[in-house]
């Protein structure tokens, strides 16, 4: 049996479990998957969090990758990180930069089963802050800065790929480089607020193809994360990686307040199995959800399976089809072979789902009926230090008439 068959059926426990700690965040990000910025009051506690990470330590969870919002943000993340790490599940956390002082690097630097993430959108200020916000291209140039003069070296420095950035590739390998990390290319998804800039971000149809070719020519030096296994359809080669969509198979997300998804980019209550709070916790939700168990049965794959590349491909993205609206047992809408093109165009406007919460720091959402420009969002000045203000993680963040507001 092929490994990817037998992780077809499911896991005792996941490979990797993706943890959202809060929704606060400094950044008002227009790709945001979990369209984060406000914290939810609801989210779980210090003592409820440390119980779940000794859970996923009975289970045998190979480490846990957490995210957010911004994690670093929630004054316990530090304490969290090293209840984790001393109970040997490790650590793979993403972050803007914002709190990776000196100090804290050089903290990171020491520490046993912890790894970073540095997200990045643009290998300069111009494409980077156009998507992220002004000054985040600098916090996050400094924060790269920071662990490589403590000594952490292969760090992972994490992009989205967008059509803005598509050309940047060996840019962005270049500053990864300098800096002693790991380049990791992750896709865009329609989902967050990703759902309203996605026909205008994400790579066109040529952009796809050279993503690929590079992707070949890089072999295991770039990390992907299986994001891009639909691009295997072009031929020319298979990508390092399962080429299967994980989702409640191998991987799951718990957001702030303790909910279970199948997939951490399709937080919606159609992929919501369970919450760590229910009685047998997250083991429970992972072991006898009924969802988890509808997506472990073999697929019928629909369509696809009448095409050449069906094994190479298996169809794409799950949530990158619920998203805009597709049947998960269709194409992928960035299908290479341009089979999503009719169904795409046969969604009508509002008919494509919408993530359950949201938690932007700007409530109001354009609608999908038309282009969305993509704006500057909220971020802190290009010099500004490390801020500290209770906007970060308060619950009325942005809100007018709260007393307090992060515009």
């Amino acid at each position: 049996m092929r490994l990817v068959d037998h992780f077809e059926s499911g896991l005792d426990a996941p490979i990797c479990l993706t943890w959202e700690l809060t929704y606060a965040c400094n950044l008002s990000c227009v790709h945001c998957l979990s369209s984060s910025g406000r914290r939810d009051p609801r989210e779980l506690t210090t003592r409820e969090c440390e119980a779940v990470i000794d859970e996923l330590q009975r289970m045998q969870v190979f480490y846990v990758n957490i995210g957010g919002g911004e994690p670093t943000v929630r004054p316990d993340f530090w304490e969290l990180v090293q209840h984790a790490t001393a109970h040997r599940v490790g650590v793979k956390f993403s972050t803007n930069g914002v709190r990776l002082t000196p100090q804290r690097a050089r903290w990171l630097a020491a520490s046993d089963y912890v790894d970073v993430q540095i997200s990045l959108d643009g290998a300069t200020a111009e494409v980077n802050d156009a998507v992220r916000g002004v000054g985040s291209h600098a916090t996050a140039m400094r924060a790269m800065r920071n662990l490589a003069d403590a000594g952490f070296s292969g760090f992972k420095l994490s992009v989205v790929v967008t059509r803005h950035n598509a050309g940047q590739l060996d840019a962005f390998k270049a500053i990864a480089d300098a800096h002693g990390a790991q380049l990791r290319l992750t896709r865009l998804r329609p989902a967050g607020r990703g759902a309203d800039v996605w026909d205008e971000l994400h790579p066109t149809p040529e952009q796809q193809r050279g993503l690929y070719r590079w992707l070949l020519d890089q072999g295991e030096g770039v990390l992907t994360g299986d994001s891009f296994f639909h691009l295997n359809a072009l031929g020319g080669g298979a990508l390092p990686g399962l080429n299967l969509c994980g989702a409640g198979r191998v991987v799951c997300l718990i957001d702030p307040v303790g909910d279970v998804y199948a997939c951490p980019f399709a937080i919606h209550d159609d992929f919501l199995a369970g919450n760590v709070r229910s009685p047998g916790g997250f083991a429970e939700v992972w072991r006898a959800s009924p969802l988890f168990a509808e997506l472990r049965a073999p697929q019928t794959g629909g369509a696809c399976t009448a095409c050449t590349a069906y094994d190479v491909c298996r169809g794409g993205c799950m949530a990158a089809k619920f998203f805009t609206g597709l049947p998960l047992d269709g194409p992928d809408p960035e299908c290479v072979k341009g089979e999503a093109r009719s169904a795409l165009a046969a969604v009508g406007t509002g008919q494509a789902p919408r993530p359950s919460d949201d938690h932007s720091h700007r409530t109001v959402r354009a609608p999908r009926s038309r282009p969305v420009p993509v704006s500057i969002g909220w971020g802190p000045p290009a010099e500004a230090t490390p801020p500290d203000r209770p906007c970060e993680t308060s619950p009325l963040a942005g809100r007018r008439g709260s007393g307090r507001t992060c515009a």
